[in-house]
């Protein structure tokens, strides 16, 4: 796991839960999922200065030839559907003269790349590229850059988008956010049409379902007590629809491993929302809106409650994401490493359940739910 917060990671938090300890297990006894999932950590960790220096260049190179940056911005916030997330066009001129500057450009991307989910998933995207390439026998790393990159960067662009919704962090840069947004897009999708036309389509479909939960995210922070069932789930689009797409696309978009790996992915992804709900919980003081912990707390009206049904729920997601296991092809050379993530991921949403019972933040919690 390679995130912000290496805490998460020590080995006194691996050993404070049941599957941290068959991570270290794992670790002591050398096991196959182990070492191979070790192996692409420590190559993500190298391999992420120079992604990010390309990120960087292809970026600058979008703004500098743009010679109509007001009808991008404008196109931009017609496709995703919010005008919130785009510059007025008298602010345009002046911070893409600041943007066209290679440094100021590289802190920014710098910035936005400095997100739990890029950094644990870059080398996620880099394993199920070579296992489906394996399997498939069709080994291109240039075909590996393009789609590892572009899927990266089409993640990467939730995190400005976030912060300009938000307004929780990088408050001096989300009008930079704002400019760099369109070109972030255009430079995945152009990344990702290397994988051919059934890649990009797959591509755009997962896009466009994800900016349907991502709408519906803003539209329940209005009505925090009246969410359903059926609107968690849309929802939670946002996670399946950018992870499940991205794990397909690894496999180019081809059965069976395609949706084997969207299956494992997606569930997977919905694993983690429930973990990054409570441990958002946590850092805020409140319980996150929309989520989980909240739609349980409310129905049942007892927070502990809410959160002790979240941590269930997020392991319903995982016994669901470790049916895809099961349908892998014999002798799949990558199983292992899938099944040693999966349990990354059970150790991280248990880890932030167990810092939430320490903390003892019930009564808080309760005091802050919306009425």
């Amino acid at each position: 796991m390679s995130g912000k917060d290496q805490s998460v990671v020590s080995k006194e938090a691996l050993m404070s839960t049941k599957p941290g300890k068959q991570i270290l297990k794992q670790a002591f006894f050398k096991k196959k999922g182990y070492k191979l999932f070790n192996k692409y950590k420590e190559e993500a960790e190298t391999e992420f200065p120079n992604f990010a220096k390309r990120f960087a260049a292809d970026l600058l190179k979008q703004i500098k030839s743009d010679s109509s940056p007001n009808s991008t911005q404008q196109a931009f916030a017609e496709e995703v559907g919010s005008t919130e997330i785009i510059l007025e066009s008298s602010q345009i001129d002046p911070i893409k003269s600041k943007l066209e500057s290679p440094e100021v450009l590289q802190d920014r991307v710098l910035r936005i790349l400095n997100s739990n989910f890029v950094k644990m998933t870059f080398p996620v995207f880099n394993a199920l590229y070579d296992a489906a390439a394996e399997f498939y026998g069709n080994h291109d790393p240039e075909m590996k850059q393009n789609l590892v990159d572009g899927h990266i960067i089409a993640i990467d662009l939730s995190e400005p988008m976030d912060r300009i919704v938000d307004k929780d962090e990088d408050l001096d840069y989300l009008d930079d956010y704002k400019l760099m947004n369109p070109y972030i897009l255009k430079l995945a999708r152009e990344k990702i049409s290397k994988g051919g036309d059934e890649v990009l389509k797959e591509f755009e479909e997962g896009f466009k379902d994800a900016r349907i939960g991502q709408y519906l995210d803003i539209k329940l922070k209005q009505k925090p007590t009246k969410i359903t069932e059926e609107e968690m789930n849309q929802c939670y689009k946002k996670y399946r629809a950018v992870m499940g797409t991205a794990g397909r696309n690894m496999a180019l978009a081809k059965n069976p491993l395609g949706e084997i790996f969207y299956l494992g992915m997606a569930r997977a992804a919905e694993g983690v929302g429930c973990g990054n709900e409570i441990e958002d919980s946590i850092k805020n003081g409140f319980v996150k809106i929309p989520s989980w912990p909240l739609y349980y707390s409310l129905l049942a009206n007892d927070v502990k409650k809410g959160f002790e049904l979240t941590l269930e729920k997020s392991n319903l997601y995982l016994q669901d994401a470790r049916l895809a296991l099961q349908l892998l092809p014999d002798g799949f050379s990558h199983g292992e490493f899938l099944e040693f993530l999966f349990l990354t991921v059970e150790h991280y949403n248990q880890f932030w359940y167990n810092q939430l019972e320490k903390a003892n933040m019930w009564s808080k919690f309760s005091e802050k739910l919306p009425k």
